[in-house]
Order: structure tokens, then C-alpha cells, then sequence
């Protein structure tokens, strides 16, 4: 394998800093001038790595939660990527509307509820396979969570975005390279619910979007550097579906042991066996294992001096610039 294995440690805060809200606060709009050379991507640290946008302050996976991420020091944008009914692609976690958008206030959605298998078990719900991106841009995004702000829901900022508005986001929303961290999202589910009229299945249409915004290149080559990118996905065979269509970096995303893949009969224990990790190292450059995070400052320091990982997700990404850079400065040498 010629790019170096890299350690991913998925880490997100589920609680406000200091066990209270965050105070709302403006927008900050980040960009450089028009025409100016950026600076690179940082790579002398763990890449700080803004899980769904700085969803821990706005709604995730809207362009509001991914401004703030980047003006916030992150170093890549984590996405889940999904389609639509019409075969957009889209930045959603859920399959379903229900838990982070107001589907439930549009009366002339209400017909659309249905139940539907999603990794072996019965999901009811809106999905969001069933709506056109034009319906979905008549939705507003809402906190997951209840202890978290909420004075942002139901912005303008607040739509569904496409992987093209993300990919725009990363590309000038700043003065510095911003990577992006795109998840293919269920991908078993997708192609089992949306038919493109070409015959391409979710992962082409995946890595076409990426390969058609410049994005390729192995881990660490200056064309990577230029368009930094990982590809994630907790389903295996997706990935090495994927890795045949371009040479951008793979992450294999790992639940908790018990749980089995949406695309095998084993659980994540078995395929993450020395015997089947030597198999997948032949088409990933890391793994990314699953981490609850109750301090976030001793988890920081734990998985970064400790495990000694090259990548952090958070749902803060300013408190993990903010502890590298206390951390960084209180090094004698």
C-alpha cells in the first residue's frame, strides 16, 4: 500500500461546554479576496475535523453549522451524503426528515409517512428518498438535540444543502485549503430506493461529483493537497466499490462491535479481524472507529498523546483548535 495507514477516531460532544447553551451568537463569514493563493492545509497536528459543521452551535449539515466550522479553525468538513427521489445528491445524517427538520409542520407532506427496512431494522418516518430536491428546499433544519441552541432553527441558512453547495462551501469559504469529509450514507438503502435513469448506482454518482469539482489524488500528493478528501463509509464493499472508481483516500467507519454491516452478514467485529483488515488495507488509507466523548479535553488528550491519531471529529471544532493551540504553545522546544 503505498499511502501511509492513517487512524481516525470519530469523537463527538453531545453536551454544551460547561454544561450549559452557548449564548447565540452572529454568523461570521469567512473568504479570502478573489484571485489570492490560499494557504495550505495544515498538516502538522491532528486534522481537526468539524463533524456535520459546528452542529454543537447550529443545525448540522447546513451551510450556517459548515461557515461557522471553517471560520472556527476546522480543517475539514464532515458530510453525510444521501439522494433525493429525483436522484440529487444531498448533505442529510437520518433517512428520515423527522429529527432535524420541521416535515411534520407541511400538512401537504403528511401522505408521504411510511415504514421502510433500513440496516435490518423497521424504520417509520419521512424519508428522504421520497421527496424531489425542490420539495426538500421548502424544509428547515432543527437542533437534534434539545439541550443545545435552537435559536437558529427554521433559518434561511437552515436549508438542506446539495454536495455541490458543500463542495462550494469548502472552495470559497475561506483564505486557507479546507478539506471535506464526505460519507456515503446508507448507500444499500439508496440504491434500493432511488433508480437513476443511466443505471449508475450511488457510489458512481458519488465519486463522478467529486472527480467533476477536481477532487482525486492519492493521500498526501500535491493534487490531493490542492482538493483535500477523504471518503468514509461504514459499509465495506461500498468502499471498495468506490476505491476501484478513483484513487482518493478511503476511511472505513466502524460501529460498535455488536452491530452488523448494512452490506454483509458480519458485525463489525468480525470485519475489523486482522485477516479481513489486511484485505480492506488494500483499498483504505485508515479506520474510523466509533467514540462517545463525556470530557471533551481529556478525550482530546487521550486519543492525540496517547493513541497518537491523525484526525479528530467534533461537533465544537473551536474547542479542539483551542486545546491544540494551548497544548501546542505549552511544549518547551
Amino acid at each position: 500500500m503505498a499511502s501511509p495507514w492513517v487512524a481516525m477516531v470519530v469523537l463527538v460532544w453531545c453536551a454544551a461546554s460547561g454544561g450549559g447553551v452557548a449564548a447565540a451568537r452572529p454568523l461570521v463569514g469567512g473568504g479570502g479576496a478573489v484571485g489570492t493563493a490560499k494557504a495550505p492545509l495544515q498538516t502538522s497536528r491532528p486534522f481537526n475535523i468539524a463533524h456535520r459543521g459546528s452542529n454543537g452551535e447550529l443545525p448540522e449539515e447546513t451551510a450556517a453549522a459548515y461557515m461557522r466550522a471553517i471560520d472556527e479553525g476546522a480543517d475539514f468538513i464532515e458530510a453525510d451524503v444521501t439522494a433525493t427521489k429525483d436522484g440529487h445528491l444531498v448533505c442529510f445524517h437520518d433517512t428520515t426528515l423527522d429529527a432535524t427538520t420541521d416535515v411534520a409542520d407541511h400538512p401537504e407532506f403528511a401522505s408521504r409517512r411510511r415504514t421502510l427496512e433500513v440496516q435490518w431494522t423497521n424504520v417509520t418516518g419521512f424519508f428522504i428518498t421520497d421527496f424531489t430536491l425542490a420539495e426538500l428546499k421548502t424544509l428547515r433544519s432543527k437542533q437534534r438535540y434539545a439541550f443545545r441552541d435552537r435559536s437558529y432553527n427554521g433559518g434561511e441558512s437552515s436549508r438542506i444543502i446539495t454536495f455541490d453547495e458543500f463542495i462550494d462551501i469548502a472552495a470559497g469559504a475561506a483564505s486557507r485549503v479546507v478539506g471535506i469529509y464526505p460519507e456515503i450514507k446508507n448507500p444499500v438503502f439508496v440504491n434500493r430506493q432511488v433508480r437513476w435513469r443511466d443505471g449508475k448506482k450511488f457510489e458512481d454518482k458519488f465519486v463522478a461529483a467529486l472527480k467533476r469539482r477536481g477532487y482525486g489524488g492519492r493521500y498526501m500528493s500535491p493534487a490531493w493537497a490542492a482538493r483535500p478528501v477523504f471518503i468514509q463509509s461504514f459499509a465495506p464493499t461500498s468502499l471498495v466499490y468506490a476505491a476501484g472508481l478513483t484513487d482518493s483516500p478511503m476511511v472505513l467507519l466502524v460501529d460498535d462491535t455488536t452491530v452488523r454491516t448494512e452490506d454483509t452478514s458480519q458485525s463489525y467485529d468480525e470485519v475489523t479481524s486482522d485477516e479481513h483488515l489486511d484485505y480492506m488495507r488494500e483499498y483504505v488509507v485508515g479506520v474510523g472507529p466509533w467514540k462517545d466523548t463525556v470530557d471533551p479535553y481529556a478525550e482530546y488528550d487521550y486519543w492525540i498523546n496517547d493513541v497518537g491519531v491523525d484526525g479528530l471529529f467534533t461537533d465544537f471544532p473551536a474547542s479542539l483548535r483551542r486545546y491544540q493551540e494551548w497544548t501546542t504553545a505549552g511544549r518547551k522546544g
